[in-house]
């Protein structure tokens, strides 16, 4: 048996291998003769699995590492009686990180805020939950849900007035609910005066060529975006004009990525009718100088906010994302560099980003809710 797997995919060979022969690829420029002798496929969101791909291929089960399944022909996958599988939820955690993190180096406290979530799913919904947990107020927009499944729902207009608003829809181009270009040029003109809008969901549901042209008419909307339209050509001109741009790696942690492998090979062992042999537990040990400290003096000083905000810098350096991929711009913009292939260089070569939850604080002068507020976060307080 032959694997074709993407190269990005973390402990792809420690997973698959006792498997089948794996073969890693990159993951873009997959072609139908590298994967017509392969019995499964293993990708990331960068691989178009369609017809044109497998065709003619002996591919019977097609796995993604991600939760986003948009880059799948599911139609021809089924009428082709290939199995398929995505990994819902395995990087939520790491997206919702990715929020935090962004809006404390912005410097915006979150807790007096009206904050907007568009699209309340595995990522939208695991933020509704630690936002409510934190004492905020939360209004939600997705057409999927009931308001018995969440309370906080209300209209596209009531939610694009808030201070806040973060974008976790898939991208969905047919049905009742398509989301392709959800936010056009009236929608983000809607936006109040101070807005921050964050998307590090897809791309194209914010119609980047409109949110152009209003950022060179305002100068009032804090704009972070993930996610672009279209990857990995991005708009150069648009990176200029956001606050916080990254190359679509809100849910490349280290953990995300390992859950999605993990989820994958599960779901490979079931459609091989095999015993799963291989666990994170087994294969990645725990981090090592994990401990974090803020001083009692300072913390004494500073709110639970301005605590939150230094812990989240000490280990995850989000304008470090910011900083490369703007240097990747200026070295294309001279002609040192072809940013297409640049952007794919930075989200494989990405740094090993852990979640909060592998770390520890010291926090001996805490109130009880204050380290509450803080576990919510996902750091362990002791």
């Amino acid at each position: 048996m032959k694997i074709v797997a993407d190269e990005n995919i973390p402990l792809v060979d420690a997973f698959f291998s006792p498997l089948a022969q794996v073969i890693r690829l990159p993951g873009r420029n997959m072609t139908a003769a590298d994967v017509k002798e392969a019995d499964a496929l293993i990708v990331r969101s960068v691989t178009q699995v369609n017809s044109a791909l497998l065709a003619g291929s002996k591919v019977k089960f097609v796995g993604t590492c991600t939760i986003g399944v948009d880059h799948l022909d599911q139609q021809y996958l089924d009428e082709n009686a290939i199995a398929w599988s995505s990994a819902p939820g395995c990087n939520a955690n790491s997206v919702v990180e990715y929020v935090y993190a962004a809006l404390c180096h912005l410097n915006i406290n979150w807790l007096p805020v009206t904050f907007g979530i568009i699209g309340c799913g595995n990522v939208g919904g695991l933020l509704y939950q630690r936002l409510k947990a934190q004492g905020v107020k939360v209004r939600c927009y997705d057409p999927n849900l009931s308001l018995a499944q969440n309370p906080d729902l209300t209209t596209l207009d009531e939610v694009l007035a808030c201070d806040v608003i973060s974008m976790h829809t898939p991208l969905v181009t047919a049905g009742a609910h398509p989301s392709f270009h959800l936010l056009g040029r009236t929608e983000l003109q809607q936006l109040k005066p101070g807005a921050v809008l964050i998307n590090c969901g897809r791309g194209p549901v914010i119609d980047n060529q409109a949110l152009l042209d209003v950022l060179g008419e305002r100068d009032d909307i804090n704009v972070v975006l993930d996610v672009w339209e279209p990857e990995p050509n991005i708009s150069l001109e648009l990176l200029d004009k956001v606050l916080l741009g990254s190359p679509h790696i809100a849910g490349y942690s280290y953990d995300g990525k390992l859950n999605g492998t993990d989820m994958i090979y599960q779901a490979l062992c079931k459609h091989m009718d095999k015993t799963p042999q291989a666990s994170l537990t087994q294969l990645v040990p725990p981090l090592e100088n994990n401990r974090l400290t803020i001083d009692d003096a300072i913390a004494s000083q500073v709110s639970v906010f301005q605590i939150a905000q230094s812990l989240i810098k000490q280990v995850y350096d989000i304008a470090a994302d910011d900083a490369r991929l703007r240097d990747l711009a200026r070295q294309a913009r001279s002609g040192q560099a072809h940013f297409a292939e640049g952007f794919d260089g930075l989200r494989k070569h990405y740094p090993k980003r852990r979640e909060f939850h592998n770390y520890q604080v010291s926090l001996p002068g805490f109130s009880e809710t204050d380290k509450q507020w803080l576990q919510v976060l996902g750091f362990n307080c002791v």
